[in-house]
């Protein structure tokens, strides 16, 4: 196995994003949400070595605030560490452009995703009610529904 020394998150062109538009579904589900924000805000890919891992696209949610709208890693690259080396490194970017917080929704479904920000160091601060009501299909994971979407943070600055 490489060294995350080795993982590197690159931004990626406009006229590129469309080509990581599979990736962004691994982690949305709905095709006609992700169409309405694959063009906004930057887009990074997410290289292993010299390999494409997955995208992380971010949004400008307010003045100081960053939100990850997508992260998404191929499941051959899962659960050894890519993830939390790209949090670390983006909230640095981010951290270092001088916003004041990274915010990232996920939904009350994704157990792992819910344990993944904790250990990253992101805290809880909200539930959106009733979020995934709109998507066009029901979503399941581990056998409940996702519904709500559970909101957290990282404070980069006080």
């Amino acid at each position: 196995m490489k060294r995350h020394t080795e993982v590197k998150v690159e931004e990626v062109p406009v006229e590129d994003k469309f080509k990581f538009y599979p990736y962004l579904l691994l982690a949305d589900d709905s095709d006609e949400l992700v169409r309405d924000y694959l063009f906004e805000g930057d887009m990074y890919s997410i290289k292993y070595g010299n390999h494409i891992a997955g995208v992380i696209l971010m949004l400008l949610s307010s003045e100081n605030v960053v939100e990850i709208k997508n992260m998404a890693l191929d499941d051959a690259y899962r659960g050894i560490g890519i993830g939390k080396t790209v949090l670390n490194q983006i909230t640095e970017m981010y951290r270092m452009k001088g916003m004041l917080k990274v915010i990232v929704g996920t939904a009350n479904s994704s157990i792992g995703n819910l344990a993944f920000y904790q250990k990253a160091g992101f805290r809880m601060t909200g539930i959106r009610k009733d979020f995934f009501k709109r998507y066009p299909d029901p979503i399941f994971e581990d056998g409940i529904r996702a519904l709500d979407m559970v909101m957290f943070e990282m404070v980069l600055r006080k």
